[in-house]
């Protein structure tokens, strides 16, 4: 977004708590068209339901800006687990009730109520723990320290190339671009089992239009850049079409997932 805007833009990593703390920020800033959320269905959509305090208002206190970009999650183990395949995980977990350990973002991110939703499909109880953010969560089961993940593949797929963790499934019907090779959990045993994450940007409550259309226009020119369309295929987000590209339709796809 800099080249159309003039501007520097700085990225800050404000973790923890599902993505609340961060957003949380972005909420109370100046509605000057100078602080953006970034966020996703687990910090804008499932934070409403999983948290009973959040010091804001998912749909009242922000002002969609635009989508971005679309993925399944992945499902990942550390290296030296037994299992090979989803089936076979599923069976090593029935066998092993309580004993694994499944990381996750924080306590009522969308990557805890999957692995819930995963527990609930497949019969099986998992030990969830909560890190700040999917970073550090995947660091160690890079390490070894925690057993799976239910992952965005932002996070999993430089991890999965590299060799330092295993791959099971992706959580979608279809399989993605970015891991044609890797079965679906309809293949590979878990039917049904699907999960995504998408990504948006927000503005604090009352920015003015012209300012959110400028911006607009800055993000819809940055995902029509080829180095960017080729760096989040690298990490499996398929972009938006360019109609999605709007906060109306932002606005849109957040009610409905939240009242879903």
């Amino acid at each position: 977004m800099r080249a159309s805007l003039g501007q520097t833009v700085i990225v800050e990593n404000a973790t923890g708590a599902g993505g609340t703390i961060g957003a949380a920020r972005a909420a109370r800033a100046a509605p000057d068209g100078y602080t953006i959320s970034l966020g996703q269905n687990g910090s804008h959509v499932v934070t409403g339901a999983t948290y009973t305090n959040l010091p804001y208002d998912l749909l009242n206190d922000f002002e969609p800006l635009s989508l971005i970009s679309i993925a399944p999650f992945v499902i990942v183990g550390k290296k030296t687990l037994p299992a090979d395949d989803l089936k076979g995980l599923v069976a090593w977990l029935r066998a092993n009730p309580g004993k694994a350990t499944l990381g996750n973002a924080g306590q009522g991110s969308i990557s805890h109520v999957c692995g819930l939703l995963f527990q609930d499909a497949t019969g099986t109880r998992i030990q969830a723990v909560p890190y700040r953010g999917t970073a550090p969560a995947m660091q160690d089961l890079v390490a070894g320290q925690i057993d799976l993940m239910i992952s965005d593949p932002v996070t999993a797929m430089p991890q999965v190339r590299g060799g330092t963790i295993k791959i099971y499934a992706v959580t979608a019907a279809k399989r993605p671009f970015s891991a044609p090779d890797t079965q679906t959990v309809d293949e590979a045993g878990v039917p049904g089992f699907y999960a995504s994450l998408w990504h948006g940007l927000w503005m604090p409550k009352g920015t003015p239009k012209p300012i959110i259309a400028k911006l607009n226009a800055a993000v819809v020119a940055a995902l029509a850049e080829p180095a960017v369309r080729a760096r989040l295929a690298d990490l499996g987000q398929e972009i938006y079409p360019r109609d999605q590209q709007t906060p109306e339709a932002l606005g849109a796809l957040q009610r409905a997932e939240i009242a879903r």
